[in-house]
């Protein structure tokens, strides 16, 4: 298991210390990604958030089902290790 988040279905407004202090209302919350464009910067809508241990990902998991942030309801789940594409 892990303790790294998905977090999906942000608006674009949210930055990480939302995030951070959203979170550690479950526990303590490391760190706080949002994922940007590379282009311009702009907010992909979804992040990462990774939570001190393993328990409290799993019950900010399960306390993050129907809320909304920002008048969007999140989508929260255990990360998925990155797939690396194998290059020739």
């Amino acid at each position: 298991m892990t303790n790294k988040l998905y977090v999906g279905n942000l608006t674009e407004d949210i930055i990480e210390e939302d995030l951070l202090d959203n979170f550690g209302d479950f526990g303590t919350c490391l760190s706080a990604r949002i994922i940007k464009h590379k282009d311009s910067s702009r907010s992909k809508c979804f992040a990462f958030v990774e939570m001190a241990t393993e328990v409290e990902a799993l019950n900010a998991i399960k306390k993050c089902k129907g809320v909304e942030l920002d008048g969007q309801k999140l989508v929260v789940t255990l990360a998925r290790p990155q797939k690396h594409e194998k290059k020739d």
